[in-house]
């Protein structure tokens, strides 16, 4: 879960997806539902991920209100999970990860914090979930 689930929760969703067993629901959300960001498809595609039909949206959106497990990557997800859960048995893990649309400069330099993004998350998730996702 992100601010707009359109950078980094999607990116984390597409890397889960391919590097989880396909029996764990993997499902991504915002606060609020951003617009689709081109930088996010052209780094998964150079891991060979897409996100095939993803467009933003936010927790309420979700088809699926059972989860064991939800991971947020910005302060105001984290707060917004916290109170989702609030009269929930539902754990929530905070993973401060920067916010690459801060980035500036030429396309290489944009596409650099992307890729940083990208692969902090690719770390976060194999040590969260085991070997078997790297």
């Amino acid at each position: 879960m992100c601010r707009m689930n359109s950078v980094r929760s999607p990116m984390a969703e597409a890397i889960a997806r391919h590097r989880l067993a396909p029996s764990i629901f993997v499902a991504s959300a915002g606060v609020r539902a951003g617009e689709r960001d081109p930088f996010v498809d052209a780094v998964l595609a150079e891991e060979g991920m897409t996100l095939v039909e993803h467009q933003p949206r936010t927790v309420d959106d979700l088809e699926d209100g059972y989860f064991d497990l939800i991971v947020t990557l910005a302060p105001e997800a984290h707060h917004a999970a916290l109170e989702f859960t609030r009269s929930m048995a539902i754990d929530v893990e905070y993973w401060p990860t920067a916010d690459p649309t801060a980035a500036t400069g030429t396309r290489d330099q944009i596409m650099t914090a992307y890729r940083d993004v990208r692969e902090r998350l690719k770390v976060r998730i194999a040590e969260r979930f085991g070997a078997g996702a790297t």
